[in-house]
């Protein structure tokens, strides 16, 4: 009952914070006997959350052991599935014994259940997958060994890439990746624990590398980020969208990058001085870089100009109406988010839980002040207070919106009073072009 119920409210705190969670191959996680899944591990709570609406049945969770430090902490974590582990790094919990928690392992998978496992052992938010403990490979082949399943275990990979981990409205690409056998390194498990366990954990890394984008350093993954950003366009046409394109914008990339270290790295430099002069630029002059895309027709501009200040004109009344319904939790949040996190990794699933309490208070505390001046009927009330989270989303989307047609509106200015400048831009992001494709 715990689960489902905190399952439905995280499902809808996900939908609300992300506007795209998108899942590839979910059919990949069809099981008719005991599996193991494993992800990387970028964004903390998040990647269980995820994971766990992706997943139609209740899945078990192994996590650090320091969450249980509590009594009231034990009994609501356990309930909602979550095995506890003491991790060699962090002192140990009081009450959490490792053999238990790893009989508890067993013990689900030997009833056919599922098991989620973040090999990486920690989360940072970063591209580059790390160091892989051999604990997982461990809990199945043990279980395997002890013979006591109906079915061989079933162990899926699964990456989590975010378009930005961390912000508001951002994406999520969920790619479910093919399933490993563990039966292979059986023997050599009962031989030998150590060479079996690394084995397995061997195909478990090229399981996940094969479903990410893997950087091989966090000033190349910035290096990648900056590329991306400026040589993306929304006015180019592609087959894929949303996340799906972010993902293989980046991943494209990274392969260019790391073709460039390969065969000339001696372009690098030159790749990433250029990568800064293209920064300073855009910043200096405030526009986009896709906006170099569109050919400048000062007519076709009119009347995209026109059209959007008509539609922010019809548009503010929502705004208005959205904004005064959800800026005083919108707020809050924002105001307490860095006395209560410190680490980005937890900024997400942090806020969510914040929203989840105090935005179902404001929109309760709004409803019971008009109707006790304005007396609602039944569908009125419940009408009025749907249209509370939609409008807060509504007024952001304006907000953004705003914020486009101002660059927007600038460049149109540009065109005509710098346009040296912008044909130095256009110039400078081809050269960029070239040097990472040729």
């Amino acid at each position: 009952m715990l689960y489902n119920l905190l399952k439905i409210l995280l499902r809808i705190g996900t939908k609300l914070y992300y506007k795209e969670v998108k899942v590839n191959n979910v059919e990949g996680l069809k099981h008719d006997g005991p599996m193991i899944i494993i992800a990387n591990h970028p964004n903390t709570l998040l990647d269980a959350w995820i994971i766990g609406q992706v997943s139609k049945e209740k899945i078990f969770f192994m996590t650090k052991g320091t969450f249980f430090n509590t009594g009231l902490k034990k009994w609501f974590l356990r309930g909602l599935g979550l095995i506890p582990i003491n991790r060699a790094t962090e002192s140990k919990t009081k009450g959490v014994s490792n053999v238990d928690s790893f009989e508890t392992c067993y013990r689900v998978l030997e009833e056919g259940k599922i098991l989620v496992v973040f090999p990486e052992g920690n989360s940072f938010i970063e591209r580059q997958l790390r160091q892989l403990k051999s604990g997982t490979a461990r809990i199945a082949l043990e279980v395997q060994k002890r013979g006591k399943t109906a079915k061989p275990i079933k162990i899926v990979p699964i990456g989590l890439i975010y378009s930005e981990a961390d912000k508001f409205r951002s994406s999520v690409l969920v790619n479910v990746g093919k399933s490993i056998d563990p039966l292979p390194f059986l023997e050599e498990y009962k031989k030998n624990s150590i060479s079996g366990a690394r084995g397995l954990t061997g195909e478990f890394r090229k399981g996940l590398e094969a479903l990410l984008v893997n950087s091989i350093s966090s000033d190349h993954e910035l290096l990648v980020d900056d590329i991306v950003q400026i040589l993306s366009s929304r006015y180019v046409k592609k087959e894929k969208k949303g996340i799906e394109l972010v993902a293989d914008s980046i991943k494209n990339t990274h392969s260019k990058i790391n073709e460039v270290l390969m065969n000339t790295p001696q372009k690098m430099e030159e790749i990433a001085q250029l990568v800064s002069v293209i920064k300073q630029q855009l910043n200096s002059l405030d526009i986009k870089a896709d906006f170099l895309d569109r050919s400048y027709r000062p007519g076709m501009f009119g009347r995209q100009l026109l059209q959007s200040t008509l539609l922010l004109f019809f548009g503010f009344p929502f705004f208005i109406y959205g904004s005064i319904h959800n800026f005083l939790p919108y707020k809050i949040t924002d105001l307490m988010m860095p006395k209560l996190v410190k680490d980005p990794e937890y900024y997400a699933p942090v806020a969510i839980l914040i929203g989840l309490v105090l935005y179902p208070i404001t929109y309760t505390s709004i409803l019971l002040l008009v109707n006790a001046y304005y007396p609602l009927g039944g569908w009125t009330m419940l009408l009025y207070l749907l249209s509370m989270p939609i409008s807060g989303l509504l007024a952001f989307n304006y907000y953004r919106y705003t914020e486009h047609i101002s660059l927007k509106t600038n460049y149109v200015f540009l065109m005509r009073t710098e346009k040296d400048k912008i044909k130095t831009l256009i110039k400078n992001r081809e050269r960029l072009k070239a040097l990472i494709s040729n």
